[in-house]
């Protein structure tokens, strides 16, 4: 009676540190979870934030501005605008429009 008290006894610890090892490492999932869900929110907030920068970044006024302030870009005009004209193709358009800038030969 004494051996099978023993292994009972022996039974019933394992099943009690196998019980804590569990509620242990639910628990630590359950932080870890929690952690991943509030980076992920952090993540989407930062995403978002990124993109409504990206947006005023990429206005009509200021992509004109940076090219003609940084590029040293300006609008075509007929003053600045050659006119190559290409007649030994078939098929091909017969003139063509080059703006280029003063003492530059089109390209």
């Amino acid at each position: 009676m004494t051996r099978l008290s023993l292994v009972l006894l022996l039974a019933v610890m394992a099943s009690a540190m196998y019980l804590v090892h569990t509620q242990y490492e639910s628990r630590r999932l359950y932080t870890e979870l929690h952690r991943a869900l509030a980076e992920s929110r952090q993540l989407a907030t930062e995403y978002q934030r990124l993109q409504v920068e990206k947006r005023a970044q990429a206005t009509p006024l200021r992509v004109e501005r940076l090219a003609r302030d940084r590029l040293n870009m300006r609008m075509a005009t007929p003053a600045i605008t050659q006119y190559v004209t290409d007649e030994g193709r078939a098929g091909a358009p017969a003139t063509t429009a080059v703006a280029t800038g003063p003492g530059k030969a089109p390209s």
